[in-house]
């Protein structure tokens, strides 16, 4: 991945959840947040709702298959986490770069208001 590193801390994870944008389907929620660096940082997350250790890492590698296909489009300076649904059994990585193209990167797009009440 070219301009990519990957979240570990689970800090990060929250505070994209908590204050971050996000789209959404059947298959695959995405959260994504400024995070103000020259590079981008994914994380992936499955839970046990998925499946065995095996099905959750074929979950894995197809959403980073996906990000990686379309990974130039994406803005520089995000914070992006993927967040599998149960339903990612069923998919191809196909599936999921034709989500990432139209809802994801329309959002992202977007202008970015935080969700933090002013006082």
């Amino acid at each position: 991945m070219l301009f990519t590193s990957i979240i570990n801390s689970n800090k990060d994870f929250v505070r994209s959840y908590k204050r971050g944008k996000f789209a959404a389907n059947k298959v695959l929620a995405v959260y994504f947040i400024p995070n103000r660096s020259p590079y981008n940082r994914i994380g992936i997350t499955t839970s046990k709702k998925i499946g065995n250790a095996v099905q959750r890492n074929r979950a894995k590698r197809i959403i980073r298959a996906a990000y990686r296909k379309t990974e130039k489009l994406f803005p520089i300076g995000f914070d992006i986490i993927f967040v599998a649904r149960p339903e990612i059994k069923f998919v191809k990585s196909t599936h999921l770069e034709y989500f990432i193209k139209q809802r994801v990167l329309k959002e992202m797009n977007k202008p970015f208001k935080s969700n933090k009440k002013k006082k």
